[in-house]
Parts: C-alpha cells; sequence; structure tokens
C-alpha cells in the first residue's frame, strides 16, 4: 500500500523494476520515438520460481519509474554463429539513423568447443520493442586469449562520437575493455580494437560525452556473490574515444596501479553489488544513473548461491566539478527520491488545438513549415523535441528570443539571439533526414543546444551562445517533430555529501617502541613480525583468512564504543605488472576468522588495487566479495569510518584510501549484524613470494 502511494504521488522508489521483474541485470534504457522508455535486461528468468531465462527481456515505461513487461527481443531463429544453449548478456540498445540497434554478449559460439568463446552480436529493428532480426555474424568475433581460452569479449556500449564516428565497447577481466570503430550502419568493425581499461579490474563499460570530455564508465570486483557482492561504478575520462583515460587523479585505467574515480558504491544500506550501468536524461535535463544492485537480504532468485537476484535501480547522477556521481556521492537509495520529470511531452498521437496552418499531424508526429510558439514560463528553461529534417531544409526549436536550427542545406547547427550567432558544423556521416534529439537549455542568459541520438552518449552536435531570457518556446522551419517538451530546467547539485568527520586522536601506536602498546593480542602470532626503525614490520605470511584455512595471523585490539575512524599508514611494494596473488596488507574488522572485513592494498594479477573485502556465514556456506577503493601506491593510508546505525544497531564500516594522508578517496560500506563486537587490527598475508614486507607507520582511533 505504502509503495502504490508513494507512486501515486510521482516519487521514485527502487528497485523500479519490482513491477515486473525479481531480476533485471546489467540494464539499459533508452528514449523511444514513440515517448515511452525501455529498459532492455541480461537474458535470467524475470520472477522467482519462473525457471526459463528470456532472451533479453524488454520492459517499457511512461514515467521511467512504472515498468511493465513487453516481450523478449531475440525470439527468433539465432543467428548461424550462435551455439545451441547459448545466453545473451548485457545488451546496449541505440536509435541510429532512423532504427533501432542493439549489441549483446553471446556466451557461446560455434568458433570452437569451448563453451566460452564469446561474441558480441547485433540486431536491428523498427521499433524498440521489436521485431529484431539477428544479424548473421557477430560484430565482434570471439578473441583468443594469449594464455589459452577465450578473452571475454561482453558487455557492449556503442557511443556515437563529436564528428559522427561510432566506437564499440566491450570487454572484462580476461582480456580488459578495449573499443572498435564501427561502420556507419553501426553493424560491422571498421578497424582494429584499442584497449583502453586494464583486464582484470573492470567490466561493463559505458561511455558518455559531456563538455569537453569523453567519460568511461566501468564496474569492478565481482558482480554475482550474493549478499557479499561489491560491484562499484567507477569512471575515467579523455578528450578522445580511444583514450587514455583518467581518473580525478590523474591516474590511468591501463595502468597496472589502476586509475578509477567512484561514482556508485554500496553505502549500508540494503544494496550492495551496485553497478553495471546505462544513463537516461529526463525531460528537464536531469541525467539518472539505470544499474543493478542486490537486496543484501535478499539476494538470490531462487536457492542460495543460484541466480544472483539483481533488479534495475535508477538514481540520480550529478556532475561536481566536472565529475559524474550517484545522488552527490550519497550512493544508491533505499527510500523514496523525487521522481525525473517526464509528463508534458507532446507525442502528437492526437492534433493538438494549438498546431498553425501550415502544420499537420500524420503518423504520431507533427510535419509542416513555419513558426509555432507556446508560452514557456519565466526561468530557467529547457525546449526539446525529435526532429527529422529534410535535405534542403532547416529544423529547429525557439527559446525566448533565441532560435537554434539544424540546418542541412548548410551543414550546421546554427544559433541565434538577435545579433548574436554561434554555429558549429554537422558531421557529414550522419543522416539527419533521420529522427534526432535537439535540446536547448537557459540557465540565466547562457543558451547551450545539443544534438544527440535519442538523448545517448552525451551531444553529436552542440553551441552556446548568450541570450536574454523569455517566456515563449516553439519550434520553426520545415520537416517533422515529436515528443516535444517545455519544462523548467533542472537544478544541478554542485556540492557533494559531506565526508566522515574524523574527530580527535583518542589512541595511537607510533610504534617507536620496542614492543607494541598494551591492547593489542594476536590470532596466531607470526614471531617474524617486528618493530624497528618506527615501523611495525610485518613479512607478508603466505596464510590467508579467506575460505576455511583461516591460517594468515591477524593483530586486534578491542574497538571503542560508539563511532570512530581507525587509520594506518602502510608501505607495500610488491612492484607493477608482474602477477604476485594475492600480497596484501591493511586494516581489518575482525569479528572471527569466519565474519571479517579487511581493507588492503592488494596484488590481483597484473594490477594493484585497494580492496575491501567482507567474508561471513550465509546458508551454510562462506560468502566473500569485496569492493574496490581508490588506487594504491608503494605508501597507502587506509581508514575505517565506523558508525553504529541507530535504526538497526548494525556496524556500519566505511572504507577511505590515501596516497598523500591529505586528499582521500571515500569507498563502499560493509555492515556486520547488531549484536557483534568486530575488533579493529592489522593483517600482511597472501602469499610469502617474492618476500616482501608491509611496513606500518602507525595506527590511530579518532573519536567524535
Amino acid at each position: 500500500m505504502l509503495r502504490a502511494l508513494l507512486l501515486m504521488t510521482s516519487m521514485l522508489v527502487n528497485p523500479v523494476s519490482h513491477g515486473f521483474a525479481d531480476t533485471f541485470a546489467d540494464p539499459t534504457v533508452i528514449h523511444g520515438q514513440d515517448g515511452y522508455w525501455y529498459a532492455y535486461g541480461t537474458s535470467d528468468p524475470l520472477k522467482s520460481g519462473e525457471g526459463t531465462a528470456h532472451r533479453i527481456p524488454i520492459g517499457r515505461s511512461s514515467n521511467l519509474t512504472d515498468w511493465t513487461y513487453v516481450g523478449d527481443a531475440l525470439t527468433g531463429t539465432a543467428a548461424p554463429y550462435v551455439a545451441p544453449g547459448a545466453s545473451y548478456w548485457a545488451p546496449d540498445v541505440r536509435y541510429l539513423d532512423g532504427r533501432y540497434v542493439m549489441y549483446y554478449g553471446v556466451t557461446d559460439t560455434t568458433t570452437s568447443t569451448d563453451t566460452n568463446d564469446f561474441a558480441i552480436g547485433v540486431a536491428t529493428s523498427p521499433t524498440p520493442a521489436g521485431p529484431w532480426t539477428q544479424q548473421s555474424e557477430p560484430v565482434v568475433a570471439p578473441r583468443p586469449g594469449g594464455s589459452g581460452g577465450w578473452l571475454n569479449t561482453i558487455d557492449p556500449a556503442e557511443l556515437t562520437a563529436a564528428d559522427g564516428s561510432r566506437y564499440l565497447y566491450f570487454g572484462s577481466y580476461y582480456g580488459g575493455i578495449s573499443v572498435v570503430p564501427l561502420s556507419a550502419d553501426g553493424l560491422h568493425p571498421a578497424g582494429s580494437a584499442t584497449q583502453v581499461a586494464l583486464d582484470n579490474k573492470y567490466e561493463g563499460a559505458y561511455v558518455v560525452r559531456h563538455d569537453a570530455y569523453y567519460y568511461l564508465f566501468a564496474s569492478s570486483s565481482n558482480c554475482c556473490a550474493g549478499p557479499a557482492t561489491g560491484y562499484a561504478v567507477s569512471v575515467g575520462r579523455s578528450a578522445s574515444p580511444l583514450g587514455p583515460f583518467t581518473d580525478a587523479n590523474g591516474m590511468s585505467m591501463l595502468a597496472s596501479r589502476t586509475g578509477g574515480t567512484p561514482v556508485l558504491t554500496q553505502n549500508g544500506n540494503k544494496w550492495v553489488g551496485t553497478g553495471h550501468n546505462g544513463m537516461v536524461t529526463d525531460l528537464s535535463g536531469q541525467d539518472y544513473l539505470v544499474y543493478h544492485g542486490i537486496d543484501r537480504n535478499n539476494p538470490y532468485l531462487d536457492a542460495a548461491y543460484g541466480i544472483n537476484r539483481r533488479p534495475m535501480l535508477v538514481d540520480r547522477l550529478d556532475w561536481i566539478g566536472g565529475w559524474p556521481t550517484v545522488r552527490a556521492g550519497a550512493g544508491a537509495s533505499d527510500t523514496p527520491q523525487a521522481a525525473p520529470v517526464t509528463a508534458g511531452s507532446q507525442n502528437f498521437s492526437t492534433a493538438p488545438g494549438w498546431l498553425p496552418r501550415g502544420w499537420k499531424t500524420v503518423d504520431g508526429y507533427a510535419t509542416g513549415s513555419g513558426t509555432v510558439r507556446r508560452q514557456s514560463g519565466a526561468g530557467d528553461v529547457r525546449v526539446e523535441a525529435d526532429l527529422r529534417v529534410p535535405a534542403d531544409s532547416a529544423l529547429g526549436l525557439t527559446a525566448g528570443p533565441a532560435t537554434v536550427t539544424i540546418d542541412r542545406r548548410a551543414g550546421r547547427l546554427i544559433a541565434t539571439s538577435g545579433s548574436r550567432r554561434a554555429w558549429a558544423a554537422l558531421p557529414s556521416g550522419l543522416d539527419f533526414g533521420t529522427w534526432h534529439n535537439l535540446a536547448v537549455s537557459i540557465r540565466g542568459n547562457q543558451l547551450t543546444a545539443e544534438v544527440t541520438e535519442a538523448r545517448q552518449s552525451g551531444p553529436i552536435v552542440a553551441v552556446s551562445l548568450k541570450v536574454m531570457p523569455g517566456t515563449t518556446a516553439g519550434f520553426t522551419g520545415r520537416g517533422d517533430v515529436d515528443n516535444f517538451s517545455v519544462q523548467r530546467l533542472y537544478r544541478p547539485v554542485t556540492g557533494a555529501v559531506a565526508a566522515p568527520r574524523l574527530g580527535r586522536v583518542t589512541w595511537s601506536d607510533d610504534f617507536s617502541g620496542p614492543a607494541l602498546k598494551a591492547g593489542w593480542t594476536w590470532v596466531r602470532q607470526d614471531d617474524a613480525v617486528t618493530i624497528a626503525g618506527g615501523t611495525l614490520n610485518w613479512p607478508v605470511e603466505a596464510g590467508d583468512l579467506s575460505g576455511t584455512a583461516n591460517t594468515a595471523g591477524v593483530l586486534t585490539r578491542t574497538a571503542p564504543r560508539g563511532d570512530y575512524t581507525v587509520e594506518t599508514k602502510v608501505t607495500l611494494d610488491v612492484g607493477v605488472d608482474d602477477v604476485r596473488n594475492y600480497q596484501q596488507a591493511g586494516l581489518v574488522a575482525y569479528a572471527g576468522d569466519d565474519d571479517f572485513a579487511r581493507l588492503d592494498t592488494v596484488a590481483i594479477w597484473n594490477t594493484r588495487q585497494i580492496e575491501f573485502g567482507r567474508e561471513f556465514p550465509y546458508a551454510g556456506q562462506l560468502a566473500y566479495g569485496g569492493v574496490t577503493v581508490g588506487t594504491p601506491a608503494v605508501t597507502t593510508w587506509l581508514r575505517l569510518v565506523h558508525t553504529l546505525d541507530p535504526r538497526t544497531g548494525e556496524h556500519h564500516f566505511r572504507s577511505e584510501s590515501s596516497t598523500d594522508g591529505r586528499t582521500w578517496t571515500l569507498g563502499g560500506t560493509w555492515t556486520f549484524p547488531a549484536g557483534t563486537t568486530p575488533k579493529i587490527g592489522l593483517d600482511a598475508h597472501g602469499g610469502a613470494t617474492p618476500a616482501v614486507t608491509a611496513r606500518f607507520d602507525y595506527v590511530r582511533i579518532h573519536q567524535p
């Protein structure tokens, strides 16, 4: 009843796929020419107990919050290269020059007898709901791995760049993320692939253009570990679609110490494993991240350790200081939020009385010539429409005294206001005789106009101009108009949520004496540990904590009551690029050998990462997963920020990392149940070859 009342009052309540699907993983959303939003997900059963996977299920919504099931995309005969029993993963759907194009991962092909010879398939349709026609060849064929097997050729995402060139991003942990140029129709490769993100770190690419940069969103860690899933989204940016992509600290996403600025990570509420995103823009111009998450209290579709239940979530995406972040850094929502602006678009399914002579409706759109003006009201405004412009014509939008037209005769996007004029060349490779979206935003006296394909990938071409405000909006020129909308422009969020308060130092051990301070206790004491030179020196052990072996030492002390932050500075030189699985050292919250959370700088294959891992018993087994936190250096500062949830009594541990001790990256949160008493401490384990020593400068506890 509460959900129904909230939906009636236009609130956004996650998971938005609740009405038709218990799970809807790897979602992507597009605004169709019919005025509806369409969502596409990985092939899984939609409901508990259903048992049969859908072949890319499709959802439809009029408001981005209420969704219904409309069918499966790939219902016909499989393409000849698809092996029997193959699954279809992580679709990406685009509107390219008059038709819908769907890219998707194919898990098994006829290339070999191996069941993991992945490929990227492609299908086309005249409408977003189908029928979809599979192309006979993959757009990216299976790729042999250098060390055997087949590279992870999955998770596709298309981008139309500012010059009209088309690209396809794809890949996963084995092989990394790559990008390949596409033919003009988007159906064939048109060159060789370029790797843009390191293997063994990222998957689930999604690229958008925002202002002067291309932003590569990618997900890291395990997607599917049930209640221990630590999937999260990070981003890097580049001036070129081909990279290199670097994060806010200038770290490359191709480096062994891999860069990536956090966009979305779990925050301690019910959602874990928040990742594999798409993006959509509402009618006010506000961006939203579309992604999946796992309810840690209900993590599986049917039986434990079976199919992960990953419903679709939608949350506001803010751009702060040139970098995207979900809800200003607050992360996934599990309480009602303001809904996207979706009402008020005119799709001309019926002829409105305000269309003047020279314009008429036909087949659900307006066609004609001349100028149409409507009242927009005072203040900041966004005017948008889908436009189809004949070859010898110009067609555009008006906003106050300004006019912005797609002028195919001149080959330009032209903005004018009085004597002021700005223009940009239209990319020659695109067909503006098919539908393209033009959005004109005026904030204060600044006009920005952007042409996109169905609001996806950011602007293909854009102009800006100083203007005077006005109170009318409309369209002008000759051609076809659909989905015309006039809305109050969204108000951007310009400041991130406050970082956790550090407080004063209430306890510390600077390892300046010959022995540990009182209060430390060992779990499996390591006699090789020494204190000398102002550091605690711990040769990395061959043991581990994860799993059932529990052979590694842990140095612990009782945690204070209430809220606190524990911090350490650790030097661990495990080199770069080579494989040192899984040498690591850092902080640990420890309630037992099979119930802990460790924040370590760690070597994982060829990468060097900071991982906040969690292990605990679940359904008769041990669940383990990790969330990545920033980028490590030889010397890295680590923090665990502990808070008690006043509603549930749960312990929340939020992770932070730094490479200079001053600027901190805020990471994900793991929880411990109410009634537990986790200690805090240090660890250094995961492999003794080659020999390396972790050196801890101090451990400090801060309290408010």
